[in-house]
């Protein structure tokens, strides 16, 4: 069976700085895979590729069987793929109903689009009880409920996740992975990045650490979270 996303041979370099450096991995169909990795690891950099808004020096995107590293991210977009990026890059002036119904841009479907703005309100009741406030009077968790219910509004089949408990407390960092959870439970597929590798790994299917623009280790997200490499490196533990 052919994976849902099959990323191969990826290099991407800013200038002379090569971040990515030739990295390979695959997301398949109802899984939550995880990139796990210090700062500078290039996570968000090989995020920010496949969706579109960085062009690869090297190697081939696809989705769904179909080449789209050549492809804008728009039209991405529209072949099933949403991301939620890091720092949520909400339009704070705008209300929060305005900033979810931008997630539905590239569609035309207007009752499909009510339904699943009460579908976002119901995943995350605080939109509903705000949706009128602008965006930018939200707290960080609530700016992160609200950049995930933004990204779910085209009705993704891939969710990807740069960061979302960055920030976070601990309370309201537990109340979105537990999201991504039921998100997954209702049939998208998910490619998370997060700096909380713990919760990460808990969650995840499959995970892959990065190092400097390398994969250096794969595995389930149970045998990443016992391996003594992972434990030491990211998890904390001697």
């Amino acid at each position: 069976m052919t994976a849902m996303l099959e990323v191969e041979d990826l290099e991407v370099s800013y200038g002379k700085i090569v971040a990515v450096k030739g990295i390979s991995f695959t997301v398949d169909e109802g899984d939550v895979v995880t990139l796990i990795g210090t700062n500078g690891a290039g996570k968000t950099t090989t995020l920010r590729t496949i969706s579109g808004l960085l062009r690869p020096s090297g190697g081939q995107i696809r989705y769904q069987g179909q080449r789209i590293d050549s492809m804008p991210a728009h039209k991405i977009v529209t072949l099933g793929m949403a991301h939620s990026p890091e720092g949520r890059r909400i339009f704070p002036s705008m209300t929060v109903e305005e900033n979810l119904l931008l997630g539905a841009f590239s569609r035309q479907d207007r009752p499909a689009i009510a339904k699943d703005l009460q579908a976002a309100y119901d995943l995350f009741p605080i939109l509903g009880e705000r949706s009128k406030q602008p965006a930018g009077t939200f707290s960080g968790g609530e700016q992160q409920m609200l950049a995930m219910g933004r990204a779910m509004m085209s009705r993704p089949k891939l969710l990807m996740l740069d960061e979302p408990s960055m920030g976070l407390s601990p309370l309201m960092m537990k109340r979105i992975m537990e999201t991504v959870k039921t998100l997954q439970a209702q049939g998208t597929t998910i490619l998370l990045v997060e700096q909380n590798a713990r919760a990460a790994l808990r969650l995840a299917t499959k995970g892959y650490v990065l190092e400097v623009g390398k994969i250096v280790l794969t595995g389930s997200g149970q045998e990443l979270l016992h391996s003594d490499e992972v434990r030491k490196a990211y998890l904390g533990e001697d």
